[in-house]
């Protein structure tokens, strides 16, 4: 039963991050003229096909993804396969009744809003996730200092009770996990401090934590307690703005730390592992499933804008090129370009899967 709790939860997630990020896409392609062939929810043969006002609308049978089809946007998609047209029933793409412009030819800018929608479609998601999850929780949790521990070396160091956390080691903290995320980053459990202090602005440096020897490992110890915070609807909609900055910034500074080696590459983790902590959060309840389908689709935005070939951040890099000089890129090299992009993300998926076997087994 477990198994099978896992898999309807991983579908249900995986499905619904992707069905947004490509109706992001959908929906601003519309809006801005363009013919779109095909919205299709699902990869491989299709299990139900729609045509209405010049597009087709498909279910597939592998709920691994989804795209949307636009007119001329890619040269090797402009021609369906005769037979997946016959098994879906519907009359060949030619017939279908145009009503939009192809991709090439619509304003520069306009196709910048189309290819970047489908992340920030993802942003939103995660905003509207952590939103609904606020308005659920009974408590929610400020980052102003309630109370020190007997001892604490932060009050030592010049901390007082309500002061505000508002950087460590200039670092903005957003909500009160940066504090915690910041000060495991700190070197030798000490970190400097910026607070809000009776209205104003303070500095406190060289802050020292108390470390506990859990076993082989040593934690740090904060040394100190923060506030609740009164729950009304200005402060849950402003906690689900900064929880959807601070998984942002999460994201990207994790990428960047796989990048400069802080982080071995072993940590990276694929589709098992999220189907592993989607069976782990499945298990806590609710919130953790709603707080990890947040950061998972807040991480598929972010990604989708890195400027790599393949991702819609290189696509934004060709249309800069052609806004600049006025002439696009030619489509060989930029299907090449591309190719190769796919060749490494695969090659990257497949590295982090075998990452996730090996601390599976």
């Amino acid at each position: 039963m477990s198994v099978l709790i896992t898999t309807i939860a991983a579908i249900l997630i995986f499905g619904l991050v992707v069905m947004i990020h490509e109706l992001g896409h959908f929906i601003s392609a519309k809006k801005a003229g363009i013919q779109v062939n095909e919205f299709s929810i699902g990869m491989g043969p299709a299990l139900f096909t729609r045509v209405k006002n010049g597009t087709r609308y498909s279910v597939r049978a592998l709920p691994i993804g989804g795209y949307v089809s636009m007119e001329g946007e890619d040269e090797e998609l402009e021609e369906q396969p005769a037979e997946e047209e016959a098994f879906a029933g519907q009359a060949p793409q030619a017939e279908q009744e145009k009503q939009g412009l192809p991709f090439p030819q619509v304003k520069v800018w306009k196709r910048a809003v189309v290819i970047a929608a489908g992340a920030v479609m993802n942003l939103i998601l995660g905003f509207v996730v952590l939103l609904v999850m606020f308005s659920a929780q009974d408590v929610l949790v400020s980052r102003t200092i309630a109370m020190f521990e007997e001892g604490a070396p932060a009050q030592a160091a010049g901390l007082e009770v309500g002061d505000e956390i508002m950087a460590i080691n200039g670092r903005r903290c957003f909500v009160a996990n940066d504090i915690i995320y910041e000060l495991q980053r700190s070197q030798d459990y000490t970190a400097d401090f910026t607070v809000k202090r009776g209205g104003r602005i303070l500095q406190i440096n060289d802050v020292h934590f108390d470390a506990v020897q859990n076993g082989e490992t040593a934690t740090m110890n904060m040394g100190f307690k923060v506030y609740a915070m009164e729950k009304t609807v200005g402060n849950v909609l402003s906690q689900a703005g900064n929880y959807t900055l601070f998984y942002g910034r999460l994201v990207f500074r994790s990428l960047m730390d796989l990048v400069t080696g802080r982080v071995s590459a072993t940590e990276l983790s694929g589709p098992v592992g999220i189907v592993s902590a989607i069976n782990q959060a499945a298990g806590m309840g609710l919130s953790e499933v709603l707080s990890l389908l947040a950061l998972l689709t807040i991480n598929l935005g972010i990604f989708n804008l890195l400027p790599f070939p393949a991702l819609d951040g290189g696509k934004l890099v060709f249309l800069l090129f052609e806004g600049i000089f006025r002439k696009p890129l030619p489509k060989k090299f930029e299907i090449w370009v591309n190719m190769v992009g796919l060749v490494f993300l695969f090659g990257l998926m497949l590295f982090a899967t075998f990452n996730d076997l090996g601390r599976l087994f």
